[in-house]
């Protein structure tokens, strides 16, 4: 018999139950909620639901970026996004526009400098 792999420095999680994991406020606005589904070395993966208006203020990314939609459409940089779409930003790229057309789901993938979850 094999033994079980270790899950030392892992963190896996089920996100499509209501009660697996808390929602958490996301943005000023209070037009968005997320999961943080998982954490490593300051990395966070978060499934973050927004309504139609949400928008992220203008910013610069410290660290990659990556987006994937899940569902709905928004505008990006000037591009539209729908299911499907990913984009990443480098580091030291500037935000300058994201805001959700209609309601929305995505994953955002992010690193923060103190672990702390952003939003």
């Amino acid at each position: 018999m094999e033994p079980s792999p270790s899950l030392e420095g892992w963190d896996i999680a089920r996100v499509d139950g209501d009660d697996q994991l808390p929602w958490i406020p996301w943005g000023a606005q209070g037009k968005a909620r997320a999961r943080i589904a998982a954490r490593a070395d300051g990395y966070h993966v978060a499934i973050v639901e927004a309504e139609p208006g949400y928008r992220t203020d203008p910013h610069v990314h410290e660290h990659p970026e990556f987006l994937y939609v899940i569902e709905g459409t928004l505008s990006n940089q000037g591009r539209t996004m729908t299911a499907g779409d990913v984009f990443a930003a480098a580091a030291g790229s500037r935000h300058t526009h994201f805001v959700a057309e209609t309601p929305l789901k995505y994953v955002s993938i992010f690193k923060t400098e103190n672990g702390a979850e952003k939003g």
